[in-house]
């Protein structure tokens, strides 16, 4: 068994599957939040009490009630609601979500909340400016969940294909609008080197020394085939092994890979940090009132 990365700090470095290991999942739930690309956002809203509207201690609705308002929230002097049926779309279709005696259960709170938060962030960068073409969406779809088929994509997800197409342009303006606001850059996530046949790990390859200088830059000394300085985090992760300009083994590239993974992973904790602050920055100007105690 392969021993998990840790970081500076002693923690596992979650790692991402070997090329062609491909997603493990699909990232639908973070594609309807746009959470999959922009990060987990913490926002805090300024609650207000419940309404005390209908729906307080509520766990049903009829077809007929779908459009009562579950909450109101307050942003850059507009109140805006958010039904029923805005929540349940937001992850599913009327159709999957009735009941069999015809009734639609009232969403959690959280869901409503959800909704506030992605439509505060989609206003911000329609003020900026900022817009997803329909070629744009189709790319992000396939980057993201493998397909550009947005039929099949909510059939699979049990969503009508204008619901899916929706959610999918929120999250591709919403990581437009991250790229637009942050300044830090991770860079591209390294790619893990070929796993070789388990009895190839040890032998040394021009492959492997390629992949691990190619890694390592300015660390490594090509005209005098060796490392520039032993103290640099390449040479000490790879000091127990020999490398050359010509030579290097699959545990030797994986090692490099674990420092350029964990470098990434730092990289990319400090475009989180500074989204997620932007983000709370907006939430934190928004009010916003539930019209139910459902859990």
């Amino acid at each position: 068994m392969e021993e998990t990365p840790k970081n500076d700090s002693g923690k596992s470095v979650a790692m991402p599957k070997v090329a062609g290991g491909g997603l493990s999942t699909p990232v639908w739930a973070g594609i309807a939040v746009a959470c999959a690309v922009v990060g987990i956002l913490i926002g805090k809203f300024l609650l207000g009490g419940a309404s005390g509207g209908g729906l307080v201690g509520k766990t049903k609705v009829s077809e007929s009630e779908l459009n009562s308002a579950m909450a109101t929230y307050t942003y850059a002097g507009a109140t805006n609601t958010i039904s029923i049926r805005d929540v349940i779309t937001s992850s599913s279709s009327l159709d999957s979500a009735k009941n069999e005696d015809g009734t639609y259960n009232v969403p959690s709170a959280d869901g409503a909340l959800s909704v506030a938060r992605s439509a505060i962030i989609e206003k911000e960068a329609e003020k900026r400016g900022l817009a997803v073409t329909d070629d744009e969406v189709t790319a992000y779809a396939k980057e993201m969940i493998g397909s550009d088929d947005i039929e099949s994509i909510a059939s699979s997800y049990g969503m009508d294909a204008d619901t899916a197409k929706k959610l999918i342009k929120q999250s591709a303006m919403m990581k437009k609008l991250r790229d637009d606001v942050v300044s830090s850059d991770a860079g591209e996530a390294p790619t893990a080197p070929t796993t070789p046949a388990d009895d190839q790990k040890q032998t040394p390859t021009a492959e492997y020394a390629q992949y691990i200088i190619k890694l390592a830059g300015d660390e490594w000394d090509s005209a005098n085939n060796t490392w520039k300085s032993a103290d640099g985090p390449y040479a000490t992760a790879l000091a127990s092994f020999t490398v050359s300009n010509d030579a290097a083994t699959y545990e030797a590239a994986q090692a490099a890979y674990y420092v350029a993974y964990q470098d990434y992973s730092t990289k990319q904790s400090a475009v989180s940090t500074e989204w997620t602050n932007f983000v709370n920055g907006l939430l934190s100007n928004a009010t916003i009132n539930l019209s139910t105690l459902t859990a």
